[in-house]
């Protein structure tokens, strides 16, 4: 059961975008892997029924046996559905296609929208020492999005260099807001980071142009280049970080994740001199 006595936990940002193809599990997995570069322990939670998080840090679909289905719906051992990762100090509750039900199953239960909140609030959470968990939400504006940000205590939107890209945002807002009025007042906005920009193409710089425009300081200062690396990745189910780490992309989300840090004033972890 939750205790809301403790000591305050790890941060919770939930990564969301209505929209499909943004980036969205790209940055979840990449940004998880560059936080724990710099010293962090993470976990990543794939709220999303297509389980592409929990396929690309390597979690097999025979190896997902309790997912994010029982983390929300079931009393179970933390032990159980929190899996290690291929890197060490990562970590993730995996999801598959069973989490697509959850939605109709949420309905019918009084505290729907805080299941998430208080499953990642148990006290057994404090013996995975995390400093972050990263939430994959789905590509639509759901009660599994509403889950994830009723847990968390910021969002940070993933925005594709592209036509229409801001219109989308305007929803993605209104929700934040109405979370905000009706269970998680301190939620703020983590920020807005810019993915598959070109600085070759015309249409990527006006993009980022009317972002900083209308977003201003919301606006992460790094951006994520389209790069083919970036995309290649996951089929060997690593982060970028791990498959080429020398590479645009990889170099970009190191960026981030030290913006990220830098934001949340968390002090990085000293490195003890040897010899």
């Amino acid at each position: 059961m939750p205790d809301f006595s403790r000591p305050e936990g790890p941060k919770i940002v939930s990564i969301a975008n209505q929209k499909g193809g943004v980036g969205k599990t790209t940055t979840a997995i990449n940004l998880a892997a560059a936080l724990v570069e710099e010293g962090m322990r993470v976990l990543v939670v794939d709220l999303d029924p297509q389980g592409n998080a929990s396929t690309g840090l390597g979690i097999a679909l025979d190896d997902r046996e309790f997912t994010t289905y029982e983390l929300l719906l079931e009393d179970i051992d933390l032990h159980d559905v929190i899996l290690k990762t291929q890197t060490d100090g990562l970590m993730i509750v995996p999801a598959t296609v069973d989490l697509s039900s959850a939605d109709l199953e949420l309905l019918t239960n009084e505290k729907r929208s805080f299941l998430l909140h208080d499953a990642l609030r148990q006290t057994q959470m404090d013996e995975f020492d995390l400093d972050f968990i990263l939430i994959d939400c789905p590509p639509s504006l759901n009660l599994l999005t509403v889950n994830a940000m009723i847990a968390s205590h910021s969002v940070l939107i993933p925005l594709q260099s592209e036509f229409f890209a801001l219109e989308g945002l305007s929803q993605l807002m209104l929700t934040i807001r109405e979370v905000r009025q009706s269970g998680n007042k301190d939620l703020r906005i983590e920020g807005v980071v810019l993915t598959m920009y070109d600085r070759r193409n015309n249409l990527s710089q006006q993009v980022e142009q009317d972002a900083r425009d209308n977003l201003g300081d919301l606006v992460f200062k790094t951006m994520i280049p389209r790069n083919v690396r970036v995309s290649e990745a996951p089929s060997f189910a690593i982060p970028v970080l791990s498959y080429d780490s020398a590479s645009k992309g990889a170099v970009a989300y190191r960026a981030l994740a030290r913006e990220v840090i830098q934001n949340n004033n968390i002090r990085e972890p000293e490195v003890a001199d040897v010899g």
